[in-house]
């Protein structure tokens, strides 16, 4: 389809559905993926330990009992604009397929608002204007101490950062990419672009994928995803997975809310990338300002829905085209590559976020972010399994059945 716009009704729907799918990721690796970590075993000598477990521990701690039922009625957004989650088919080109009337609008905004104060009260212990606000690392500190560790379950975050530095955890090439995200009527509300040392634009030519290590039929070439070819083959001898190598100009990338809030410039992002680079402290904190930042905004967009006003405009199929489709899912950077010929898909290539950051080597052995990231993991005495590790691969939060081709 060409020069097909969606009215504003389906913009503001589709950027509803988004956004709801990422702050639902976002809050849910949190706490029930991420914090659940500090509940192990492992740091029972310290002294945080008994209370972190307490509010942590997976399914059993005090949080789970909070945090599942606002989640659940968080979500039911998907159910009133895509009518189901996961997989929702709604998102159509030229719009939404789901219309909305002015009583689910209002079911909208009653939704939004009562998970903003549930974040207020709990997970923040703050209005979301004010954590969006920090200016810098030192402003959140002062913040931070005056509140106390137990003030809310973002400070109790912050405490246990600060005690396990995790700030020096996790490091990997500090060079970002965003697709950008969230069509506003005058440009994207979070920037496309690429930082590395600067920040830059971005060219999608440059996107290659390289099958070197991966379990892929054997290719002369790094190929850009246009023109990707996706042949598995277990026997292949130098592969040691089923993800390919994307690379942008030949160099890797780091993915998710961490790359977009420093791409789109959040200066508190940008001052702490500045002062330590990516690592397990600064991904998790870009993970709950991004929820700070996008329910406010989607509370406007809700308010701006339009009941009964067209949600979707048709285009006319071709029948020989190629279209890519670019956007920010919660773990970074997801694109979508297709080629039609004789009305029928030619070919259809998938980036995944995770396929940046858990990319293998490519064919000149540059290891992708995550291989990076756990370069110098610590292991504390008499493990098997380093919780190091482990905070290594949450902070990234991958998705391997996304990756996997």
């Amino acid at each position: 389809m060409q020069n097909v716009v969606a009215p504003a009704n389906g913009r503001l729907a589709g950027n509803i559905i988004l956004a709801a799918e990422n702050i639902a990721d976002h809050f849910t690796h949190f706490y029930m993926f991420f914090m659940p970590d500090f509940a192990r075993e492992i740091y029972s000598d310290e002294p945080w330990f008994e209370t972190i477990a307490n509010r942590f521990t997976a399914l059993k701690g005090q949080a789970a009992s909070e945090i599942l039922p606002a989640r659940a009625e968080f979500l039911h957004i998907a159910g009133l604009l895509a009518g189901k989650w996961p997989h929702t088919l709604s998102i159509q080109p030229g719009g939404t397929i789901k219309t909305v009337a002015l009583h689910e609008q209002f079911r909208l905004s009653a939704i939004l608002l009562n998970f903003r104060k549930f974040l207020e009260k709990t997970t923040f212990g703050a209005d979301l204007e004010e954590i969006r606000s920090f200016q810098s690392f030192d402003e959140l500190e002062r913040w931070l101490a005056q509140k106390g560790p137990d003030h809310s379950d973002f400070c109790r975050f912050f405490h246990l950062a600060k005690e396990l530095n995790l700030e020096a955890l996790g490091c990997a090439q500090n060079r970002f990419m965003s697709y950008g995200a969230y069509y506003e009527e005058d440009g994207l509300l979070f920037a496309q672009g690429v930082h590395d040392d600067g920040l830059k634009g971005l060219d999608v030519s440059q996107i290659t994928e390289d099958v070197s290590h991966a379990w892929m039929a054997p290719d002369s070439k790094a190929r850009h995803p246009s023109e990707g070819v996706t042949i598995p083959d277990g026997e292949m001898a130098d592969g040691y997975t089923w993800c390919k190598a994307p690379r942008l100009d030949g160099e890797t990338v780091e993915v998710g809310a961490l790359a977009r809030q420093l791409v789109n410039g959040h200066p508190l992002i940008v001052d702490v990338v500045k002062r330590s680079g990516g690592n397990v402290q600064n991904r998790i904190m870009a993970r709950l300002l991004e929820i700070a930042v996008l329910i406010p905004v989607m509370q406007q967009w809700a308010y701006q829905l339009q009941p009964g006003e067209p949600f979707r405009v048709h285009g006319v199929d071709q029948d020989e085209s190629q279209g890519l489709g670019l956007t920010e899912a919660a773990r970074g950077s997801l694109g979508h590559w297709m080629s039609v010929k004789d009305g029928k898909i030619e070919n259809y290539q998938i980036i995944a976020p995770t396929t940046w950051n858990f990319s293998p080597r490519d064919s000149e052995g540059m290891p992708g972010p995550l291989e990076q990231a756990l370069v110098g993991a610590q292991v504390r005495e008499g493990e098997t399994d380093p919780v190091s590790v482990q905070h290594i691969v949450r902070s990234f939060d991958p998705c391997m059945v996304c990756t996997v081709h």
